[in-house]
């Protein structure tokens, strides 16, 4: 609110009139309240940062250790010191194994552009070619934004789409299993998950890493 003081002019008949003068006050009251109000409203209505998490899946122990889940299409990292990288491809075979089958052998990468990241777009190539095509047509404008996600889920999490296994030893570091789930999502990997290594894989990586 504004105040406005005027005092002045002469007092008696015959004395000389002089200009009156006039003082503002701005009362600063209500605008203070409305400051207070807002700030008040936007503590409330506002969204606080959330921590960032990274999401990893871990599939559900099974009730009998010789009755294992098997997995088409399944790639198996393993992880173990001074960022050492081996994987195989399809089922873990040890040597001498019932069903005759060749002994599965560790093949040795790393994490540069020429060894995990292309060994992992050559490998879901197809998903990779798919989610290509469906984001053509989202920038065409032919599809919309949540049917392109839901079709892009599909295609990962489709039987043909490419299942990664991630295990890593004693020395192992976390930071390396961060670094490939991010090369996983970088890659359209849909389907990974974080398992325990088995005794028969342990006794072939430490004859492998020798």
């Amino acid at each position: 609110m504004a105040e406005v003081n005027t005092d002045g002019g002469g007092g008696g008949k015959h004395e000389k009139k002089r200009a009156k003068k006039s003082s503002t006050r701005i009362d600063m009251t209500p605008m203070v309240d409305l400051a207070f109000l807002l700030l008040t409203f936007f503590v409330l209505t506002s969204t606080f940062a959330k921590p960032k998490t990274m999401e990893i899946n871990y599939p559900a122990k099974p009730e009998d250790d010789k009755d294992q889940i098997k997995v088409n299409n399944a790639l198996t990292f393993i992880l173990s010191k001074e960022n050492a990288v081996f994987y195989y491809y399809g089922e873990f075979y040890p040597a001498g194994n019932e069903k005759g089958m060749a002994p599965t052998t560790l093949t040795k990468t790393d994490f540069s552009d020429e060894g995990l990241h292309k060994l992992l777009l050559d490998r879901n190539k197809p998903t990779t070619v798919a989610i290509d095509a469906l984001t053509e047509k989202l920038k065409r404008k032919e599809i919309v934004d949540t049917t392109y996600k839901r079709l892009v889920n599909r295609e990962k999490g489709s039987k043909e789409a490419l299942t990664v296994l991630i295990k890593a030893d004693d020395q192992a570091v976390y930071k390396n299993v961060i670094d490939v789930i991010d090369e996983l999502n970088i890659c359209n990997i849909g389907k990974y998950a974080v398992v325990d290594m088995g005794a028969k894989e342990n006794e072939l990586l430490k004859a492998t890493s020798k």
